[in-house]
């Protein structure tokens, strides 16, 4: 008598293997049969035209306050996804000095625009150390399984106080304090240690990323307590500026600590190549012994600009900002006054921020977002386009938008990977062998940015709906977010359905899979704002051999479990 059966599914294992019908058996926490009839069962999905796949392995999210409040990790949940690792672009909370608590919600509140006053209120600080960070995951019942990496920022400031806050240069203690750090965090079961290089993660006060200029010495200094544990995976976020540099100690760490090196790789429109070198780049260094792993999106960057979000064309305007304090209600009353639109809109943004000011003046690269979400729009639907068939100015066509809805309209800006308007670029990334998926920033960017239902869009609009070029086989999509993150980090007992396996599961209606359009809520601690994305679709997902999720509503079971270091494959 097995403890569940899904039966007589379209059974896509996470191995790239054609999908075949049959039952999948579980058994406790592990997979014990797949294909052909299982036997009986206490408990039975009927999983008749609906796929079963593995559970996704989320590995960049920021749920790192998050976790320590919702058990559920939504919107990832909603998503599918039973694996999220956390702890990327070298921002978390641990080590935590308690003098400095403040000070870390800030980083990460400037960096990744999650509220403050939400952490604030939401984080319990039961640690100071990370290996402490990692027990008080560990006692907190949870639907899914979690995992963390070391972020550098609060390294830094733990080891070097102001001076590490300041992005001083350390001196050589500094560095061995900060490696002993890392070595311990990793032999608690820390999966890896991350880092950021971009001057587009600052904190809220400004100040870049503590570790944005680290040296060499400093990175190989760290990245040996890789070696010497001999597991973990340094991550990272980075201009690439210079590439030849970057990637020179990237490859130099890779190859003297025998552990990978994954960095985002996007397409910019002030370098629309680039993503091309840095593919070349990461197949050179594995032929000098490196391992370079691009992670890549299955989707552009989008920024959904409205009235509630974190920015949009009109903040900087000084009428907007005489009634931006106002409650949305009362500020879309004002605005639909003709006379304050006319005034708002004859001025202009007053912003000395030149990103800023690039996304409120490029209409080429605005759209409605519309329900359900188009993220792969043509040029011709961008405000531009419509702005010179109606020739109308495009602000006025962008007010008028954002007030749909009453006011709670969001336009999409995709940042970053969409410089063709197409998917072209993204789909060459996807497929590249040496990349791996990643940067769904589930739990991150609340004002601004919804990409955590990445995983399901991956099937939606890549495997079922996608119409301006080529699409995907199902079963390279689920392998993409399975097997080939679990094994990035480490994670070799997850991410394929086969006997000896963890029982992470999903059941899919892939016919009725539907991403619904992000909305804003107020539900985070403080009533503080994140943007979410509903879905249908998802049957049933199952963790650790437990029902978690059923037809979109939770069942209560809360099997989920903190994950320490790395997992061996089923013999």
């Amino acid at each position: 008598m097995h403890d569940l059966v899904i039966r007589n599914g379209r059974i896509v294992d996470g191995t790239g293997a054609p999908e075949r019908a049959g039952d999948v058996a579980i058994d406790g926490d592990r997979i014990t049969a797949v294909g052909g009839r299982a036997g009986p069962a206490r408990r039975e999905l009927d999983a008749e035209g609906g796929v079963v796949s593995p559970g996704w392995v989320d590995i960049h999210t920021h749920y790192d306050g998050q976790v320590t409040w919702d058990p559920h990790l939504t919107p990832s949940g909603w998503h599918g996804v039973t694996t999220v690792v956390m702890g990327n672009c070298g921002v978390g909370f641990a080590p935590a000095d308690p003098e400095r608590h403040d000070w870390l919600i800030g980083l990460m509140e400037g960096v990744e625009d999650i509220p403050g006053t939400a952490l604030a209120e939401g984080i319990r600080w039961e640690w100071e150390s990370f290996p402490e960070y990692l027990d008080a995951l560990e006692r907190m019942p949870r639907a899914l399984d979690v995992a963390a990496q070391v972020p550098h920022g609060a390294v830094r400031a733990y080891v070097m106080g102001e001076r590490g806050a300041r992005n001083e240069k350390p001196a050589p203690a500094d560095v061995e304090g900060m490696a002993k750090i890392v070595e311990e965090a990793l032999a608690a079961g820390a999966l890896g240690f991350s880092t950021s290089r971009t001057l587009l993660h600052r904190a809220v006060d400004g100040e870049p990323v503590p570790g944005t200029f680290a040296g060499e010495a400093e990175l190989l200094g760290i990245g040996r307590a890789l070696g010497a544990t001999g597991r973990g995976v340094l991550e990272l976020a980075s201009d690439l500026a210079p590439e030849a540099d970057e990637f020179a100690w990237m490859e130099k760490l890779s190859v003297e600590s025998g552990r990978p090196v994954t960095f985002a790789c996007l397409q910019n429109d002030l370098d629309p190549q680039q993503w091309r070198r840095l593919l070349e780049a990461s197949d050179r260094a594995a032929e000098r012994g490196a391992r370079i792993v691009p992670q890549v999106a299955a989707r552009p960057t989008g920024l959904l600009l409205g009235f509630e979000s974190t920015g949009h064309p009109f903040q900087a305007h000084p009428s907007y900002r005489a009634i931006a304090e106002l409650p949305l209600p009362e500020r879309v009353a004002r605005m639909r006054d003709p006379e304050f639109r006319r005034r708002l809109l004859a001025e202009k943004p007053e912003t000395q921020d030149p990103v800023a000011a690039f996304i409120f003046s490029s209409f080429h690269k605005l759209f409605p977002l519309g329900d359900p979400p188009d993220y792969e729009p043509r040029p011709e639907q961008s405000v531009a386009a419509r702005a010179a068939r109606e020739g109308r100015d495009p602000s006025e066509i962008t007010f008028d938008l954002m007030l749909e809805n009453d006011g709670r309209a969001l336009l999409y800006f995709p940042l970053l990977n969409y410089s063709e308007c197409d998917f072209e670029a993204i789909r060459s990334m996807l497929l590249h062998p040496g990349a791996v998926l990643g940067l769904s920033d589930g739990g991150a960017h609340r004002g601004i940015i919804c990409d955590a239902g990445m995983p399901t869009f991956l099937l939606t609009h890549w495997v079922r709906d996608r119409e301006r070029g080529e699409r995907l086989p199902l079963e390279w999509a689920v392998r993409a977010q399975t097997r080939n993150t679990a094994e990035l980090f480490d994670l070799r007992d997850r991410g394929v359905l086969a006997p000896g396996y963890k029982a992470d599961v999903n059941l899919i209606d892939l016919e009725g899979l539907a991403l619904h359009a992000p909305e804003m809520v107020f539900d985070l601690p403080a009533r503080g704002r994140r943007l979410i994305q509903n879905v249908d679709g998802y049957r049933a997902t199952v963790c650790s051999g437990e029902v978690t999720w059923q037809d979109g509503e939770p069942t209560g079971a809360l099997p989920g479990a903190l994950i320490r270091g790395p997992q061996a494959a089923p013999s």
